[in-house]
């Protein structure tokens, strides 16, 4: 079985946020699919499996982390639409079917993919006891991001907390259902993005992800309503980086990058 290691929202090898990407005829049993995740160690593997035609999706996929099987991941779907237009066992437009619904991928003629997400209902909240402790920052403003994301948003001062971060990943754990995602708007409107942000996922086995598509779902409508636009650009500054591409139209936001494929390999067992 081929199993594939490509770094999404890049288009530069070792930057972005890799994913495992394996093509299936159908889904083995989950012990199987959580102990390939946690072989290949990276913050999402993507299993996917082609369904019957005719129907309203047309590729199963679910996605895992090393510790637990998640309902959303944008950089791993990214990463299997990828596969599925360079291999050519996909053409045109693709439906994913997911625990959070069917999710349509489209790749251009130059390798950009954007992603079809429901977007993040965001709901004002108190920012919970403890949390900036934990972040080790001030915290501005906190947003409950829903059931799909599960994550708590809390926006920071500016640019220069996010990137300092060094946050007390253990005590994140008790503060959200997957993890923390933090937020500043862009210090230089030159720069080519207009905000950042970084996600730390203690609860799923991942301390800090690198660039998080689903977080962008939330990110994407909180910055539009602030800057007064809908077509934004966010960079997360991780330690790898990356950029997404963001449009809210309502209740789906669009998510776009590119990918490369770094590593391609067959799986002996």
């Amino acid at each position: 079985m081929r199993i594939r290691i490509v770094d999404a929202f890049t288009d530069r090898p070792f930057t972005g946020n890799p994913a495992g990407v394996m093509l299936l005829d159908a889904f083995p049993e989950d012990s199987w699919l959580q102990n390939v995740a946690l072989e290949i160690n990276h913050a999402e593997t993507a299993f996917a499996h082609p369904l019957p035609e005719g129907g309203e999706a047309d590729w199963a996929l679910r996605w895992f982390t090393p510790a637990t099987e998640v309902a959303m991941c944008g950089h791993a779907t990214l990463a299997t639409a990828h596969v599925l237009h360079t291999t050519g066992a996909h053409k045109g437009p693709v439906r994913f079917a997911t625990r959070s619904g069917v999710l349509v991928a489209e790749t251009a003629e130059d390798g950009t993919v954007t992603l079809d997400f429901p977007t993040a209902p965001l709901t004002a909240v108190d920012a919970p006891e403890g949390v900036a402790e934990a972040l080790g920052a001030p915290v501005r403003a906190a947003f409950d991001t829903g059931p799909y994301v599960g994550d708590l948003l809390v926006e920071l001062p500016d640019e220069r907390t996010v990137r300092a971060l060094r946050p007390d990943h253990k005590a994140l754990t008790t503060h959200s259902e997957r993890g923390i995602i933090a937020t500043a708007r862009a210090e230089d409107p030159a720069a080519g993005y207009d905000f950042v942000s970084r996600c730390f996922f203690p609860n799923v086995g991942i301390d800090e992800d690198a660039v998080t598509g689903s977080a962008h779902t939330a990110l994407a409508p909180l910055w539009s309503q602030r800057l007064g636009r809908a077509a934004l650009t966010g960079l997360q500054a991780s330690p790898r980086s990356g950029l997404v591409r963001t449009e809210v139209r309502g209740a789906r936001t669009l998510l776009s990058g590119r990918a490369v494929t770094v590593v391609e390999g067959e799986l002996l067992v």
